[in-house]
């Protein structure tokens, strides 16, 4: 007895000592796949376990070879956890000739305390031109059967995961604005870029004004605006919701949710018939309004998955969603069709599903879902629609006339259980856009995550983006922000890094050859880039003020306008740290004409705390035109209560009309309520004021329950309409 417990001691003492052994060398923590195909402009990324010295950024320790054994031309580059080595490729990628590469690392390699690697290690990879192709059911099912085992493991970490992380991910499209439309007498939704439309819930042809709400869409006769009323109504089934419209010239364009009821069970559906049926679409109707009074339905595209975006460029429109299969099924049977599907009135009412040679997929990632882009013709109704479809998710967009690029965070190397506390890195995909075509481009990956749709662009055909790496609240790793300017192949040009460590972006907005951004924890450093030499971006100012602006829209070359919140620094005994209170609306007039020492010339704080506006999270919910002297959203007011500090008492609904002017500040000129008489206790949501536009001489305010006309200038009422 005495000898079995000697024996297992031994054991356990060598396990021990080998697990620790283990753990305590210095050696390359990630691991890939061999064999792995990857793309021409690929960086890899060697993690270590420690710090490593920055003498082994040497080549001889450190290199790629292709199939003759010839040493290429890499860059080493050293991250700013100091545990990461990026190889950057060739100067032109690696050459598509060459059978296969390989990534060689010597032992040579040292840690920061000396330490040196435990073994050298080679890895293999080939590369292909474009993304390749899932190609038959077999490898989509070993496609998602790879993500169930991830899955599997994850939850061993976790306690107990639900079936899937990803199955409760939304999409939220947080969009930016770059010009402000309101040309001619007639305004337009505020886009990002010029030539660019954007979807959103009320358009106007400068006759009649479309509203999309709930469960219907409105066609008001707007002119005159003490004559309005409601033209027709197109009201839809429970099973569909407008959310979004497009006009171009006498075609009214819907956009919506729509969910598709089965009479049996969805389980019993998709193993009858081994195909799993679609049960929600982002739907678009088009409708001929040449006579608002009859709308006419002339097609209807239906697409499987939950709304991400939609662009609009002249009669083209671009729809992207996302959709998460249920992948589920195919435990029970590997043979369920789990492919996105879609219809299209165009080329009759059957279901189509996309072909296996039409999923592209990015040789690297590992995502559990689909995004598609959707074209169509709006000047060919009897065109199909065109579909583009590839494994994985991106939920911020960015969309010129000639690109689009979808930024999608990188778990590469992140086990399930770091999700959530070590931050991704972003892959950015580029796809070029030919009338219908969208193709695959190019794709880079950058550190750090993206804030929203304000934080990319392309100027003279480069890629620029600003990041945030980590999370603010990390104080072991405190976070900090980069920017980055990419090539037309998305290869990197120029970069700043390591700007506001502890802070994270809280908007951006790049004008041509400047560069704003909003960073925040305590104050609100506003930086001022400028980009003019691509390869050699410079940080020439930086302004901290109280408050953060969540927006910021162009006023002219020399001035910017920032929309945000005031804030309050509270100071607590015994507390490490102040604590931060959110305050009031806050507008912001800032003077750049000397980038190096932008000013904070003027600013407006609205009510307390509680005080929101749409337009802190939508820039569409903004009506701007300098030339007319708006600039006018809607908002709910607060006021701080005197009895703690965390009542606030309602004051006001309805939206704010002001005039900006950088020689005499910012002034409230009018305001605009759908409530009558007296305001109430609380706010009323069908009576918020969504979207305000203008026909002329006449500004119209728009809620759920009414439309109201006012003359420009004195904004006084001229005209209602109840609904």
């Amino acid at each position: 007895m005495k000898k079995w417990w000697f024996v297992s001691g031994l054991l356990l003492i060598s396990i021990v000592a080998a697990a620790f052994y283990s753990f305590s060398q210095f050696k390359v923590v990630n691991a890939w796949e061999e064999g792995q195909g990857v793309l021409p402009n690929k960086v890899w990324q060697l993690q270590f376990s420690e710090k490593i010295s920055e003498k082994s950024l040497d080549p001889d320790l450190i290199y790629v070879t292709n199939d003759k054994g010839e040493k290429l031309e890499t860059k080493l580059e050293l991250g700013d956890d100091r545990k990461t080595i990026f190889i950057h490729p060739p100067e032109n990628g690696y050459d598509l000739k060459a059978k296969e590469y390989t990534v060689h690392f010597k032992k040579g390699i040292k840690s920061a305390l000396g330490r040196e690697l435990d073994s050298e290690q080679t890895w293999k990879f080939f590369v292909k031109e474009t993304l390749p192709t899932v190609g038959t059911q077999e490898n989509l099912a070993s496609y998602f059967e790879e993500i169930m085992k991830e899955e599997k493991r994850a939850r061993g970490w976790l306690g107990g995961l639900k079936e899937s992380f990803s199955m409760n991910d939304s999409a939220e499209e947080s969009a930016s604005a770059d010009k402000s439309g309101g040309g001619g007498d007639v305004s337009e939704t505020n886009v990002q870029v010029q030539g660019v439309d954007e979807a959103d819930i009320v358009k106007t042809d400068g006759k009649s004004i479309f509203q999309a709400e709930y469960d219907k869409v409105r066609i008001i006769q707007a002119v005159p605006g003490a004559q309005m009323k409601v033209l027709s109504t197109i009201r839809f089934e429970r099973d569909f919701s407008p959310s979004q419209l497009f006009l171009q010239e006498d075609q009214l364009v819907v956009i919506g949710h729509q969910f598709n009821e089965i009479s049996r069970s969805y389980e019993e559906v998709a193993k009858d018939s081994l195909i799993a049926p679609m049960m929600q679409s982002s739907t678009i109707i088009v409708y001929n309004v040449k006579n608002p009074e009859e709308p006419k339905q002339v097609r209807e595209v239906k697409v499987e998955g939950h709304y991400v975006s939609a662009r609009k460029v002249e009669n083209l429109v671009y729809l992207i969603t996302q959709h998460y299969p249920d992948y589920w099924l195919l435990k029970e049977n590997r043979e369920i069709d789990i492919r996105p599907k879609f219809t299209d009135t165009a080329d009759g009412p059957k279901e189509k599903t996309v072909g296996y040679d039409d999923i592209h997929y990015f040789p690297e990632s590992r995502q559990p879902n689909y995004t598609v882009i959707a074209a169509l013709d709006l000047d060919q109704p009897k065109k199909e629609v065109s579909m583009t479809t590839y494994l994985g998710s991106g939920n911020q967009l960015y969309m010129s006339k000639e690109n689009l690029y979808l930024a999608v965070a990188n778990y590469e190397d992140m086990d399930l259980k770091d999700r959530g506390v070590m931050a991704p890195d972003t892959d950015v995909h580029k796809f070029a856009i030919s009338g219908m075509d969208v193709q695959y481009h190019s794709s880079a990956t950058v550190p750090g995550t993206v804030l929203n749709q304000f934080s990319m662009d392309e100027h003279n055909g480069y890629f620029r983006v600003v990041t945030t790496k980590g999370y603010a609240w990390d104080e072991k790793r405190p976070s900090s922000n980069h920017l980055y300017i990419l090539d037309k192949n998305l290869k990197e040009t120029g970069k700043i890094e390591e700007l506001a460590r502890g802070e994270r972006i809280y908007s951006a907005r790049f004008m041509g050859d400047r560069i704003y951004m909003v960073t925040f924890k305590e104050t609100d450093p506003l930086f001022v880039f400028d980009a003019s030499d691509p390869a050699n971006p410079k940080v020439l100012g930086e302004l901290k003020i109280p408050g953060f602006s969540n927006y910021l829209h162009p006023y002219d070359e020399n001035h910017i306008i920032g929309f945000g919140h005031d804030t309050k620094i509270v100071a607590e005994k015994g507390a490490s740290q102040p604590r931060i209170l959110t305050d009031g609306v806050k507008i912001s007039l800032f003077d750049v004409s000397d980038m190096s020492n932008p000013k904070e010339k003027f600013t407006e704080v609205i009510g307390g705390r509680g005080t929101y506006s749409p337009l802190n999270h939508d820039h569409k919910a903004l009506l701007f035109n300098k030339d007319k002297d708006i600039f006018a959203f809607p908002i709910t007011v607060y006021q701080n209560s005197e009895k703690n500090e965390f009542e606030s008492i309602f004051e006001y609904q309805g939206a704010y009309i002001y005039d900006i002017d950088p020689s005499t500040g910012i002034h409230l000129k009018s305001k605009i309520t759908h409530i009558n008489g007296d305001m109430p206790y609380y706010e009323e949501w069908e009576r918020q004021i969504q979207r305000l536009l203008y026909i002329g001489d006449t500004l119209y305010a728009l809620s759920a329950e009414k439309i109201t006309s006012h003359k420009m200038g004195s904004y006084e009422k001229v005209g209602e309409l109840g609904f």
